[in-house]
């Protein structure tokens, strides 16, 4: 009996190992960080190719996508596509998938890990008990989350399940983005700065690249306020680190709760020696039940597209 031929495909960086492995028993799979020297092999051997897998972290770079002039499809492990030049895929006709709506319920859930953690202070109440400071005095008093306001920056998938968390705390929830969410039960406000004003905890989980850059500037911060807590668990870029670092060693806003940074896994040291603010690294979908849904999407998008000419989830 013949054997069907397996479509080759580019490993761009490492993936979990049960991903690698299903990848390798269906394709033929290539990691590209195995080459010594990755341009001549893909000068040598990238026409090869039919199809990509990358991760949101890691993407592909027009450089190695026009090296590729096989390929039709990009399968990336995660939701962020801020890694992957979508108008260069797509004026070549390449289809690029993703895996949306898998991790919602996980990145809402530690946006809330965050929001509650940073408001009364868990963290820095933790390293307090550790040093042996509870027998010398009394941890300060922190922020009561539930009846606050929270205020969201973009109502995406995942933006709309933060929202629905904020129900069970009884938060009045508003929100921004380019434009109204047609069903959007929250209330929408067109200005970012009035949204950060009005705000007693805002949530950033917008999409990343150059057009939110430094969405969150110095006066979007000092809107804030005092009172104020934000929370990121977007992409680091959003956010203007420096400003946000100032923002936090002067007090200007009450606190951060932080999942990405802008050069990671690289995080100023300044924020290390801050007790209002919770650094963590870039979690907000790391649980085993989540990445493995992630994973089988990421494979199903491949496999869907060589059988049947269609992506599971599709970019754009």
């Amino acid at each position: 009996m013949t054997q069907t031929k397996k479509q080759r495909i580019l490993q761009i960086g490492r993936l979990l190992p049960q991903l690698e492995s299903r990848l390798a028993e269906h394709f033929d799979v290539h990691l590209l960080a195995s080459e010594a020297d990755p341009a001549a092999f893909l000068a040598a051997h990238g026409a090869g190719f039919e199809g990509v897998v990358t991760s949101a972290a890691v993407g592909i770079d027009n450089a190695t996508l026009d090296a590729l002039p096989g390929v039709r499809v990009i399968s990336s492990f995660g939701v962020g596509l801020d890694r992957i030049d979508l108008p260069h895929a797509a004026a070549r006709g390449i289809a690029v998938g993703y895996t949306p709506d898998v991790l919602n319920d996980c990145v809402a859930d530690l946006a809330f890990t965050l929001l509650l953690d940073v408001a009364r202070g868990a963290s820095a109440a933790d390293r307090f008990v550790r040093r042996g400071d509870w027998p010398r005095g009394r941890f300060p008093l922190g922020r009561k989350v539930s009846g606050g306001r929270l205020g969201i920056v973009g109502l995406g998938r995942i933006g709309r399940t933060i929202a629905e968390r904020g129900t069970g705390f009884h938060l009045d929830t508003r929100y921004h983005s380019r434009r109204p969410v047609a069903d959007a039960p929250w209330q929408y406000e067109p200005s970012l700065i009035e949204l950060a004003r009005w705000a007693d905890f805002l949530v950033v989980i917008t999409a990343g690249g150059a057009g939110t850059r430094h969405l969150i500037d110095a006066e979007v911060l000092d809107a804030l306020g005092p009172r104020g807590f934000i929370v990121n668990v977007a992409r680091g870029s959003v956010i203007d680190e420096a400003a946000l670092v100032r923002a936090l060693q002067e007090k200007r806003i009450a606190g951060a709760g932080l999942d990405v940074f802008e050069d990671e896994p690289h995080v100023p040291e300044a924020l290390f020696a801050l007790d209002n603010v919770v650094l963590l690294p870039h979690i907000a979908s790391g649980t085993h039940e989540t990445r493995q849904a992630m994973a089988d999407l990421t494979f199903d998008n491949l496999q869907a597209f060589f059988a049947e000419g269609r992506l599971k989830a599709a970019a754009g």
